[in-house]
């Protein structure tokens, strides 16, 4: 098994078992550095897929928790394996089923991140439930989500920023660029 002793953000993708939807390491990195995690908080990791943030959330402080929530069942192992990779059992609950029916039951957070499809249901309802001072950070992909994001920028201010990255590969003997999907990031601090 291969240890990441790095206490920065931003661990290799290659560190996370995944399905291919994973936050990638440079927007993971970015995204964490707009959670801005301080040592003994709570995140809400929503749509957690392979729980890359909640787990790189807990490796930054021993205090700090997470929750994870995923719905499908095969993710949820997934997760399960990475924080074990990652020494973050004892910090991480993982919770599956719906977010809409799960967040009530959840404590309130000091940090949210909303992955994946981003709804409005779910944005307000982690926004209301952030404790003051709390940070929520979402990234869409689509141009509906882009648009609640964006809706949410208008409402609640923040930083709204379109995040792209190129990443150099083999293009025959010589080398070339190949563009990720671009991701709306919509980071806000709850005053």
């Amino acid at each position: 098994m291969t240890t990441f002793p790095q206490l920065t953000a931003g661990l290799p993708d290659g560190a996370f078992a995944n399905d291919g939807l994973l936050t990638k390491r440079f927007l993971r990195a970015t995204a964490l550095a707009a959670l801005a995690p301080i040592g003994g908080e709570l995140l809400w990791d929503l749509g957690a897929g392979s729980g890359s943030i909640s787990i790189e959330w807990c490796r930054l402080s021993a205090t700090n928790r997470a929750v994870a929530v995923e719905r499908q069942s095969d993710r949820v192992d997934r997760i399960r394996v990475n924080a074990a990779t990652h020494s973050v059992t004892s910090q991480l609950e993982i919770r599956r089923g719906a977010i809409a029916e799960l967040l009530p039951l959840l404590p309130a957070p000091d940090a949210v991140f909303v992955g994946g499809g981003v709804e409005s249901i779910t944005l307000d309802a982690a926004w209301d439930r952030l404790r003051a001072d709390g940070r929520l950070v979402a990234h869409s992909v689509t141009a509906e989500s882009d648009a609640i994001l964006l809706g949410a920028y208008q409402t609640h201010g923040g930083e709204l920023t379109r995040v792209a990255v190129e990443t150099a590969e083999p293009i025959g003997r010589f080398t070339g660029f190949r563009p990720s999907r671009t991701v709306t990031c919509w980071a806000a601090t709850k005053l």
